[in-house]
């Protein structure tokens, strides 16, 4: 296996990679790119609005449920039988949800897509821990950014032009091609670079997995729309966060675990995660207060509220690739200083937004905000795995991907419920001040309250912002596993 992983790092099978970019691209693209056509959808097959979000929950809950066992199922079975599975099963879910008669039928090519969808991430993460060596995977997995954060941030001003002027339906047309593409080309060229263990799956493991993840992205996602007090919010929560608990317990008492928590005993593979999870719930919800602002508060339309983020998505592209050359040559700390010294800045000046704020001004700080993100997630999380051995890179790739999953909708609902809380305190402080004489409102009471609850929900954003860059003084750059067994023989 030696000889063979030299082989390999001395000429990377770029032309195989390419193919996983593609399907990645394409799954990470049909993720977000609904969310502005659910009002159309809504009204072409009359149903409720709690019953269109199914569109979204039914592909977030599949997710949930699989990316946990990725670990499993890569170290299982071929990268070659995955991946023409999971684009077999997207592929299909996306011609399915395209022609869907029904609402249900739609749905269901929804959850074929996620069921493709969710190996994607995890099997093309370990295919690039395996292809590089550690010197060049910064370069790699910064290429693997660009697809993980161009593809989500397009997607909704994409489709608030298509569906602008087109059928909802071209947007599950335009993601077809991808997929035909990718899978024709797979079914020639790819071949299998992971190792296959002969192990069996632990069933009790997966369910627990299923029952917790689904349950917390469930209970957590649905806050902003149903509240803390409804049953379907506490129930999801407290079931999934008692089967997690069961679930981490098992994993220590068996002997090849679905998912090995082990690996947290390696401190910067923990310390990387740390820092993931505070971003990526100061990222999410930056990414849903935002746009908040702009269109509730500001009336900004959904088409140009899109235009404003489109060139921090531009931005966070351009920059994964150098992020990951400089990374590769400075490391990640000296990245992940920078990067959180600019969210830290930019987020605090989010948390002063006013009813004169120019579109120009909100579209610069959004996409400097960006940027220095850019500089954060991928030279962070690489810098973890890069120090847990190589067999243990399907556990490490699935355990970020899960958690960032997780702590995205548990950050968009802490401080999607902590601007609500603020709005309506806000409001009965304004309605006095008002009936007083003290001020004299420039806008309705309504958008004045919920941009107080906007601004305290973007300072809090900004004190775990801060939390990350404390944390970050302490990123080293760590030795490698397998060179710490060979230096202590």
């Amino acid at each position: 296996m030696e000889l063979d992983i030299k082989k390999i790092h001395a000429n990377p099978p770029y032309g195989m990679i390419s193919i996983l970019f593609i399907g990645a691209f394409a799954a990470l693209l049909n993720n977000t790119l609904l969310n502005i056509a659910l009002p159309t959808i809504m009204v072409e097959f009359d149903v409720s609005p709690a019953k269109v979000q199914w569109v979204t929950t039914s592909y977030m809950l599949v997710n949930g449920i699989l990316i946990p066992a990725s670990a499993f199922l890569t170290q299982r079975f071929s990268n070659r039988k995955i991946f023409l599975t999971a684009m077999s099963l997207f592929t299909l879910g996306t011609f399915i949800a395209m022609i869907s008669p029904n609402f249900s039928i739609l749905v269901l090519g929804r959850m074929l897509q996620a069921s493709g969808s969710g190996m994607m991430m995890p099997l093309l993460m370990n295919i690039i821990l395996i292809v590089f060596p550690i010197e060049k995977r910064g370069t790699a997995m910064g290429f693997f950014g660009l697809v993980m954060f161009v593809a989500p941030a397009i997607g909704p001003t994409l489709s608030g032009w298509i569906v602008e002027h087109y059928s909802w339906r071209i947007l599950f047309a335009l993601i077809l091609p991808f997929g035909m593409i990718a899978l024709i080309y797979a079914s020639f060229r790819l071949k299998n670079l992971t190792p296959i263990k002969d192990m069996t799956l632990d069933v009790l493991s997966l369910v627990l997995s299923s029952i917790a993840f689904g349950g917390l992205l469930y209970g957590f996602s649905s806050v902003g729309d149903l509240g803390w007090n409804h049953y379907l919010v506490y129930v999801p929560i407290t079931v999934g966060t008692i089967t997690l608990f069961l679930f981490v317990r098992r994993q220590f008492t068996l002997r090849e675990p679905m998912l090995d928590f082990r690996i947290y005993r390696f401190p910067m593979f923990a310390l990387s995660s740390v820092i993931s999870v505070v971003v990526s719930a100061s990222m999410f919800s930056g990414m849903i207060l935002t746009p908040l602002y702009v269109q509730e508060v500001r009336g900004i339309s959904p088409f140009h509220s899109g235009i404003l983020m489109l060139p921090g998505a531009i931005i966070m592209g351009l920059m994964s690739p150098i992020t990951g050359r400089l990374f590769d040559k400075f490391g990640a700390r000296i990245l992940a200083l920078i990067g959180l010294t600019v969210m830290v800045t930019t987020t605090f000046l989010l948390s002063s937004l006013t009813m004169e704020d120019s579109y120009f001004y909100l579209m610069t700080i959004y996409t400097v905000r960006m940027f220095g993100m850019s500089l954060v997630m991928m030279p962070v999380m690489t810098n973890g795995l890069n120090e847990i051995p190589m067999e243990a890179n399907p556990h490490g790739t699935a355990i970020n991907n899960t958690l960032q999953q997780v702590s995205g909708a548990i950050g968009t609902a802490f401080l999607l419920t902590i601007m609500t809380t603020k709005s309506k305190s806000a409001s009965l402080e304004l309605a006095d001040k008002i009936a007083s004489g003290k001020v004299m409102p420039d806008a309705s009471l309504e958008h004045l309250a919920m941009l107080e609850g906007i601004n305290h929900a973007f300072f809090i954003s900004t004190i775990l912002a801060s939390v990350a860059l404390v944390l970050a003084l302490f990123i080293k750059k760590p030795i490698p596993y397998e060179n710490n067994i060979k230096g202590s023989m």
